[in-house]
């Protein structure tokens, strides 16, 4: 009997210790009411709409800026078109060249008491020749007689006369126009070569400039025939 009664009030007071933990929890721990008045809740009203305001003119910004980007991607397909034209013809040597470079002159040479024939004309071969080692020794353009030389330019002999592309060269002196990245390395280079010897033995001088701050280069008058080649029709720009 005494054991159920203190059973009993062990769970009697069990309970009453969690209600009361309960109470004191909630005490100590009150629901937060909104205390703010009618002029605070048009203030945060106000700050909220001004928030919006600026995310709407953000979002305009942004949007205005992407429609500009797309433009300009359409002009920039036109620039990087003529940018690209423009660098084919300079690579084709259709637009006049200026840079630092030197400039040699090819005339007769003839020793002292000299009895033999007169050379009045370069042989293809030698100018030829006169050209690898330019480009060997970091010719960017040259021009031979104010004809620019490309790598289609024919250096050849037509009925004993000398031709360069369309122009024969029949006469002395001529003119070499060179222009290189480093023009003090060209000149020394030339200087040390053998190329001014093979001149000499054909009774020809050839005589190199110091390096010149600028060399202007004409553009090429070689015609160009396009025969397999046809026009593409443009397709539609995606929008």
């Amino acid at each position: 009997m005494e054991r159920k009664k203190t059973i009993y009030f062990t769970c009697i007071t069990t309970i009453f210790g969690l209600m009361l933990a309960a109470g004191l929890q909630t005490t100590s721990h009150p629901k937060v009411r909104d205390t703010r008045d009618i002029w605070e809740l048009r203030a945060d009203l106000k700050k909220e709409q001004q928030l919006q305001q600026q995310l709407l003119l953000e979002l305009e910004d942004y949007e205005n800026k992407l429609r500009d980007y797309k433009q300009k991607q359409r002009s920039n397909r036109e620039a990087v078109l003529h940018e690209t034209v423009r660098e084919l013809e300079q690579e084709a040597g259709l637009t006049e060249a200026k840079g630092p470079g030197v400039v040699l002159t090819i005339e007769s040479f003839y020793p002292d008491h000299y009895v033999g024939p007169i050379t009045e004309m370069v042989s293809p071969e030698l100018l030829q020749r006169l050209i690898n080692e330019l480009n060997k020794y970091g010719a960017k353009e040259i021009a031979i007689a104010d004809e620019r030389i490309t790598n289609t330019t024919a250096v050849r002999d037509v009925n004993g006369v000398t031709q360069i592309g369309d122009r024969k060269i029949s006469s002395l002196p001529i003119e070499v126009k060179v222009i290189a990245d480093d023009a003090d390395m060209l000149y020394n280079r030339l200087t040390v070569s053998t190329i001014r010897d093979d001149f000499i033995v054909e009774n020809l001088q050839l005589t190199i400039s110091k390096p010149l701050t600028s060399v202007v280069i004409p553009p090429s008058d070689e015609k160009w025939n396009a025969k397999y080649m046809e026009t593409v029709k443009a397709e539609k720009e995606e929008k």
